[in-house]
């Protein structure tokens, strides 16, 4: 065997696998070597050689060398760097940071001289996966150190890659909960209960959205929306119409008029001119005797008062978004309301699952039907049930895949 004093060529060591290795195709460790002694560079690469690791073995003799070759412009930047802390441009614990710096998924294997062992622990503590000491370790030592360097920074990057998903995913839900309406109501004639569920994974919003406000001259407004979608662009969307909502009505816009100006802001904000959204507005004046409600596409209401329950249809014009501004395309209908009762408005997500082998949709009267089996329960206990009965409809068939979105307005008989 070839001595630490022979000198090797000034080239980088080739990058093949080791002779005698069964290396196939690119399963071998790619590894780097940073060291400018040829000497114990020899013995570096004779050691793996005698490891029997599969590796890909390259050499840089400085920092800037070791730079070129981890930028990825001479190929994939290795897995594990074989680090020497003292090189012609470099010098000490910095190094590892540099290195770090220019390939972040790296593992680095600090290689120290006999009497430099704390200077390794440091060198751990500063990003290292571990540290050798050179001239002592051996072959299968060698071998074990790169093996369990490179599992140690994948596991690292992989729990890193996690936290920081989990962070964004926290951020995320503080964000679209802040976004979720508020009902603004000054009186106690309305008691409000919703419920809201988007269809897309790991997040609060959809294009689904509601809201509910009180008017100065105890008049209560409620909305109910849909865009056409299931994305973030939706979502946003649907907040922004939501938004839009309140301000007009809280500005004293209501009726067809609402409309009129939700289509406005629809047109300016969408992504695309295929979107559109279903919209129904009701309005609940003093007294709660006749009920004003207007109707862009949208799904019925039901209707609960002692009796039972009923859908009712109402006037219905298009969806926003889908016929040319400047025309009135929707009118105002009227519903009377009994002493006590409540008005439950939905989206189509509640009853478009499928429940048959056929596939078959609950569809409207199917929810109707659901809706007098829980006729006599309070308003929050009827919401949980439409939601919690539909889900399990549909849950042997595709479940639901549409957002849905539930707002349930309960009023006492006047005083």
């Amino acid at each position: 065997m070839t001595g630490p004093g022979v000198l090797v060529p000034q080239v980088p060591l080739a990058r093949v696998a080791p002779a005698g290795l069964t290396a196939v195709g690119d399963s071998r460790v790619t590894v780097l070597l940073v060291e400018d002694d040829d000497g114990d560079a020899l013995l570096v690469e004779e050691t793996l050689r005698d490891s029997g690791l599969a590796v890909r073995l390259t050499r840089a003799r400085s920092l800037a060398e070791a730079r070129r070759e981890l930028s990825g412009e001479n190929g994939p930047p290795a897995e594990c760097v074989l680090l020497d802390l003292h090189l012609p441009d470099a010098q000490g614990l910095d190094v590892v940071g540099q290195v770090l710096d220019v390939a972040p998924r790296a593992a680095v294997v600090v290689l120290t001289g006999l009497a430099e062992e704390g200077v390794g622990l440091s060198a751990v503590a500063a990003g290292a996966q571990d540290y050798l000491i050179k001239g002592v370790f051996e072959p299968t030592v060698l071998a074990r150190s790169v093996r369990y360097a490179v599992q140690r920074r994948q596991i690292e990057q992989a729990t890193m890659a996690l936290e920081a998903s989990r962070m964004r995913a926290q951020e995320n839900a503080r964000l679209e909960r802040g976004l979720l309406p508020s009902p603004l109501l000054h009186g106690a004639g309305v008691q409000v209960v919703s419920r809201y569920e988007p269809s897309r994974a790991l997040g609060l919003l959809s294009g689904d959205f509601y809201d509910v406000v009180e008017a100065p001259d105890g008049t209560v407004h409620a909305v109910i929306g849909d865009v056409s979608g299931h994305g973030p662009d939706e979502a946003a969307l649907g907040v922004c119409l939501r938004v839009a909502w309140r301000s007009f009505t809280l500005a004293g816009v209501t009726g067809t008029a609402v409309c009129e100006l939700m289509q406005k802001v629809l047109v300016a904000e969408r992504t695309g001119s295929e979107i559109f959204a279903t919209v129904t507005t009701v309005e609940l004046p003093p007294g709660m005797a006749r009920a004003k409600v207007v109707r862009a596409g949208h799904p019925p209401l039901l209707l609960r008062d002692p009796a039972g329950v009923r859908l009712v249809e109402t006037a219905v014009g298009p969806a926003l978004g889908l016929l040319p501004e400047g025309h009135r395309h929707w009118r105002e209908d009227h519903v009377d309301l009994p002493a006590a009762g409540g008005l439950a408005l939905f989206t189509d997500g509640l009853f478009e699952g499928r429940v048959s082998a056929g596939g078959r949709r609950l569809g409207e009267e199917g929810l109707l039907a659901l809706a007098r089996r829980n006729a006599g329960r309070s308003a929050e206990e009827f919401v949980t049930a439409l939601i919690s009965e539909t889900r399990a409809l549909s849950a042997d068939h595709g479940g639901h895949s549409d957002d849905v979105a539930l707002l349930h307005l309960e009023w006492n008989e006047q005083k």
